[in-house]
């Protein structure tokens, strides 16, 4: 049988002391590192959760920022090239513009310098009608004859161009 010597009974009671020994200084101050640890694991869970849903947040609002700069973008190029149509356009327009003065200026200029050679011609012509008037007159006309007669002559041709 079972023989319960007095050692067993000391080895059982020095068990339970040391059972009781270990708890207060190693399984207590151990639990409380274990529940400290497993709280802060838990805090950095909670941060990593509160973290991914801003992140989450932060990426559609980067997102929606996105689409509106890509928007914004697109309506400058739009302006941008309205702008530049705009521009063209005047650019176009100012130089028709010019053209269209060089072009009226070098009529005026034809027109003045076809004057100035219908009025050299009118005076080619009215000493040459002179110059023939005289010989067949026979008779040398005076300076103020000359220029009566020329001043008549231009009257004349002057009415007849107004007449056409």
């Amino acid at each position: 049988m079972l023989d319960f010597s007095v050692t067993f009974i000391i080895t059982i009671i020095n068990i339970t002391i040391l059972f009781f020994v270990l708890r207060a200084l190693l399984f207590k101050p151990v639990s409380k590192l274990m529940a400290e640890r497993a709280k802060r694991v838990q805090d950095s869970i909670d941060q990593a959760k509160r973290d991914k849903e801003e992140a989450a947040k932060l990426l559609a609002e980067y997102d929606n920022k996105l689409k509106n700069a890509e928007a914004e973008a697109r309506e400058i190029l739009k302006t941008a090239r309205e702008n530049a149509g705009r521009q063209a356009q005047l650019t176009a327009d100012e130089g028709r513009k010019e053209a269209q003065d060089m072009v009226n200026a070098a009529l005026k200029q034809i027109e003045m310098e076809r004057q100035a050679a219908l009025a050299k011609f009118k005076l080619e012509a009215v000493a040459l009608v002179m110059a023939v008037s005289a010989k067949l007159s026979a008779r040398d006309l005076s300076g103020d004859d000359n220029r009566r007669y020329v001043n008549m002559m231009l009257d004349e041709l002057s009415a007849q161009k107004g007449n056409n």
